[in-house]
Parts: structure tokens; sequence; C-alpha cells
């Protein structure tokens, strides 16, 4: 047990109830996914138009996030948490009720609001109250939220929306939310603000060359995953055969992989990060690269799809703590970078899935799309390395080394 600020709480608890209100969020970011039929047919309009509800909400994120932590950074942690939670819950309930798709894709936005604050304040909160060794696991214990939505809430999500409405979709990660608002209520303590620091001081951490490989891995390297996840349910459906029963199974192993992923990494010392990463986007480059052939074989696709959620989440919680070591002054606002360059990394690569399904070409070919992107991700893990090694061989040579360009 902890005490802070005179009370007394216990860590894993408060890192427990986070990862309940991850899960929410992770839901209502990838259901989306699954239930683009859903939508496409409710409003009458194309698979590809019908994506601008996961690319909206992912270029939300991108955009607003590091605007917003800079708004609420000073503010005490756990009533932004709870505002947060409560912005979610009503941008849930507008989605269910929403009359026509301009509406939707509105409530998509705004629940996107919340999103990169909500996990910057957290992942932060999670690595101030463990070890130094120990900052990665709880990252990837926050973002454990998120992969398990992965594994459960999209794919009986897409089951529901299947089922009955996607509406009830939403109605229901409304319902999460109020479970995550009571959590952070009653089981998440208070924690002050960050001390308050100058915009100069907290735009500087951009300077530095380790947060801004990290960013530029994560948007190059993740967005060739998204441009083939993206439009995973129809290609499932077109190309590999799969109905409601064989698409939710595959939903639900990317989700496993997603699990998989992050709890390996979670287990990788902080210190030496940077070689796993080079594995992970070496892999990702050949997974997707065979989505063309794979897709076409029913035994085979689902294989795919949990190799493919097992790297991309293998890679979060390593750029994450990344990103978190190397800010050291302006965590939160460097945490809610990283979370952006993730769904800018969403959007760009929804919007490449777009782009070839738009021009006729074949659906498979998004997995070598995707390809092409990540080994751009792995080309500079690659330059992350090699400019890591040289810092350090550099300091042991008693030669000053600048962490900054």
């Amino acid at each position: 047990m902890i005490v802070r600020n005179g009370q007394t709480f216990r860590p894993m608890v408060m890192i427990a109830m986070f990862m309940i209100s991850t899960f929410a969020i992770g839901t209502t970011e990838y259901v989306a996914m699954g239930i683009l039929s859903n939508v496409s047919d409710s409003f009458g309009i194309t698979i590809s138009a019908a994506g601008l509800i996961v690319s909206m909400y992912a270029l939300g994120v991108a955009v607003l996030s590091p605007i917003a932590i800079s708004l609420l950074v000073k503010f005490p942690r756990k009533y932004v948490l709870i505002g947060l939670m409560l912005l979610f819950i009503g941008s849930s309930v507008a989605s269910a009720l929403a009359p026509n798709y301009t509406v939707l894709l509105w409530a998509r936005v705004f629940s996107a609001l919340m999103h990169g604050p909500f996990f910057a304040i957290a992942m932060v909160m999670a690595s101030e109250v463990v070890p130094p060794s120990k900052k990665s696991g709880a990252v990837a214990a926050i973002n454990g939220g998120l992969t398990i939505s992965l594994m459960i809430g999209v794919p009986f999500g897409a089951y529901i929306g299947d089922l009955f409405d996607w509406r009830v979709v939403f109605a229901g990660i409304a319902g999460l939310g109020v479970i995550s608002l009571l959590g952070i209520i009653f089981y998440v303590p208070n924690m002050n603000a960050e001390e308050p620091t100058s915009m100069r001081k907290e735009l500087g951490v951009f300077k530095r060359k380790q947060v801004l490989f990290a960013l530029a891995i994560t948007v190059f390297g993740y967005s060739g995953v998204f441009t083939a996840y993206t439009y995973i349910e129809p290609l499932l459906q077109d190309i590999t055969g799969f109905g409601p029963v064989g698409i939710t199974l595959s939903l639900f192993l990317f989700g496993v992989g997603g699990v998989l992923g992050n709890m390996l990494s979670g287990r990788l010392n902080a210190e030496s990060l940077l070689k796993p990463l080079m594995v992970v986007m070496a892999s990702l480059t050949v997974i997707l690269s065979t989505l063309t052939l794979t897709s076409t074989i029913p035994w085979l696709a689902p294989v795919s799809v949990l190799l493919l959620g097992m790297g991309a989440f293998g890679t979060v919680p390593i750029l994450q703590t990344t990103v978190i070591r190397a800010a050291e002054g302006a965590p939160s606002i460097a945490s809610a970078s990283a979370v952006s360059a993730f769904n800018l990394a969403n959007a760009f690569g929804a919007w490449v899935g777009g782009v070839v399904i738009s021009l006729g070409l074949s659906l498979p070919l998004i997995g070598m799309a995707g390809a092409v992107i990540t080994l751009l991700g792995l080309m500079l893990s690659w330059l992350s390395f090699r400019s890591s090694e040289k810092d350090v061989q550099e300091s042991r040579q008693g030669v000053p080394v600048s962490d900054s360009y």
C-alpha cells in the first residue's frame, strides 16, 4: 500500500481501475472496424465512407490530445479523469442515438477528445507508483485494457451488431463508461497535478532524439497495421469467405494476439527496448506482406490475424515507455503526443486502405500496402538503435553527449 496526499491506496487496484476504463475506451475505438458493414447499410453509404468513423476518431485523437492535455495538466488528475469519463459516456449515448451519419461522426470526434488525455494521465500516474524497472510493465497494464477490448469487446460487439443493431453496441459501451466512472470515483486517489512548467520547457521534449524517433516510428510503423486491420471485416467476408462466426473468431484472435504481445513487451527491461522493437517491426512487415496470400486460405487467415495482433500491440508498451523515459520533465504532454502518434497512424493507415479499395485494386493488396509503410518504421527503428548505441559509446569515451538535435 502507498500513502499519497494523506490517502492510503493500493497501486494495483488503481491500475486495475484504469484497465477497466481503457477496456471501455478501446472497445469504442476499435469496435467500429467490426460494424462497418452494419453502419454502411444503416445509412446507405459505401464501406469506404463508413470507414470515416474509424479515421475521424483516430484523427480527432491525434489532433486534439496534445491540445487537451496541455490545458488539463495543471488540474488535479482524479477530477480530470472523472470529467473525461463523463464526456465518454455522453458521446457514446450520442453515437447510439445518432439520427444520421453526420451526428455519428461528430459523436465520434467528441469521444476522441477524451482518449489521449485519459491514456496519458493514467499511464503517467501508473508509472509514478512503481519502481523504475517496472515502468514498462505499468504502461503495459494500462494498455492491457485496450488489448483485452480487442480480444473480447470488439468481437463481441461485432457479433451483437450483426445479431441486433450497431446502436446497441454503443449503448453497451456507455454502460461500460458508467462502470469505469464509478471505479475512478471510489478507487483512484487524488494525486497532485504536475508541477507547472513553461510552454517552452514542455515543447523542449520534442528536441530530444529518442522522443522524435519513437513518435516517427509509431506513425510510420503502426500505419501499416491499420491499413490492413481497418478493413479486416470486409477482407475476411469477401476474400476468405467467412460468415459472422468466422469473422468474430478472427477478431477474437487478433485481440488474443494483442494481449500476448502486450504482456511479452511488458516483461522487457525498460533499459533496453530498441532491439526488441526492430524484431517486432520486421515481423510485422513479413506478416503484412504475406496477407495477400494468407487471406485466401481459410485456415491460415485467422493465424495471420493472430500474429498481426501480437506484433501490433507488442510495439505499444515499448514505444510508450521510450517516450515517457526520454521526456523527463514533461511526461504527460509527451505521453499524450505518443497517443496522438498512434492514432495519427490509425487515421493514415485507414486512409491508405480506403485509397487502395477506392482505386479498385484487389482487397488483399491492403496487406502489401501496409507492409511498405511498416518497412519505413523498421528503418527508423534501426536508425534509433544506431543513434542510441553511438551515444552510449561516446559517453563511455568521455565525450559529452547531447540528447537533442
